[in-house]
This record gives structure tokens, C-alpha cells and sequence, in this order.
């Protein structure tokens, strides 16, 4: 069975986005090691328009054969014309306001996206990589097997949070710790069933 895997970004207290929904301050930490490990670990989390740029190279996946992104994660890139941003990998974008898809490479999940990623999880193939944010992590906060946390050095105070699930006690184990010289922490986990 495939893993369902929330890699995301956060600040130390917990805010993947400004109260707007803007990460990109996140930005300000990707030094040289960092986004070098990033590239080379990850690679299929990087939009395809900026692999060339960044010398990527996609031809063997590591970790994921597929994407499953909210509306709001999917609307940046489409607003600038970018209708398929994870063209390496099957792209599932979860949405009741999108009724006909901008791309035939993307496949709109309207209705139970759990039952979706329960499908999708049944199937052969690598795992699928859920890109933000906090809503949707919440609808599948009980599919997800493996969650890689991406801690930056700063403290926003308030924002977007990593999900928004309500409370539970969700028992998780640790698999993974990465530090880094810019003081990022990438901490990996599994879910423990």
C-alpha cells in the first residue's frame, strides 16, 4: 500500500502561512546546504517549471508518483498561467469550486477526498506527496501515514497552522531528524496505526 506523506513548512510555532496564506518568508532560509538537500532528497516536491532552473533532474522518483493539493495550493500557479505544476507526477487537486479542470493532467477531487486517497493509496506506485494546506491536512489528517516537517528559524506569532483538525490524540513515532547550519530541522515521523 502507498504512503500518504505531508511534507510542509512551518515556523517554530507551528504557521506554514502568514494569517493570508503567504509562506513565502519561508524563502529567506533556503541557503545553499538547505535547498541542496532539499533538491536532492526530495526532488518530485518541486513545481516541474523549476527543475530546469535548479538542476533537477526527475528521471528516477525517490519518494512520491503523485500529488494531492487543495484549491488554495493549486491556485497560485494557475492564476499565473500554470495549469500543471507537478507535471512529473499524477496531480489530484481537492476542490468544490473548480468544476471543469484547466489541464487534462489534473484530476479535480470534488467530493469525499478521503475516500479519493484511500483509492489512491490502494493502487501500485510510489507515494503520494500531500502538498498543504491546513484544510485539507484536516480532511486527511487520519490517511496520513508519514509527516516530514520542514522547521524554519523564526517565530511568526500567528498564522495559518499546519492543520486544522480538532483536537485528537494522534500517536506518532519518530524516524528522522536533519539539522542544518541555517538552523532549519527537517523531523520526519510516522503515524502510528
Amino acid at each position: 500500500m502507498r504512503k500518504l506523506t505531508y511534507l510542509i513548512a512551518t515556523s517554530i510555532d507551528g504557521f506554514m502561512a502568514d494569517p493570508d496564506g503567504d509562506g513565502d518568508f519561508f524563502n529567506a532560509y533556503l541557503d545553499p546546504e538547505y535547498l541542496g538537500y532539499l533538491t536532492a532528497e526530495y526532488p518530485e516536491t518541486i513545481p516541474t517549471h523549476a527543475h530546469e532552473a535548479l538542476g533537477i533532474d526527475i528521471s528516477a522518483a525517490r519518494h512520491f508518483d503523485a500529488v494531492v493539493m487543495g484549491r488554495g495550493t493549486y491556485d497560485p500557479g494557475l492564476k499565473m498561467g500554470v495549469t500543471s505544476p507537478y507535471a512529473h507526477l499524477a496531480q489530484y487537486v481537492a476542490t468544490r469550486s473548480i468544476a471543469v479542470t484547466p489541464d487534462p493532467a489534473v484530476e479535480l477531487i470534488g467530493g469525499d477526498v478521503a475516500a479519493r486517497v484511500r483509492e489512491l493509496k490502494a493502487q501500485e506506485g510510489l507515494g503520494i506527496y500531500l502538498c498543504g494546506g491546513a484544510d485539507l491536512a484536516a480532511q486527511l489528517v487520519d490517511e496520513i501515514d508519514e509527516f516530514v516537517i520542514k522547521t524554519y528559524p523564526v517565530l511568526t506569532g500567528s498564522g495559518i497552522p499546519l492543520t486544522r483538525a480538532g483536537f485528537a490524540r494522534r500517536d506518532l513515532e519518530l524516524t528522522g531528524v536533519k539539522t542544518f547550519g541555517g538552523g532549519q530541522v527537517v523531523t520526519t515521523y510516522a503515524r502510528r496505526r
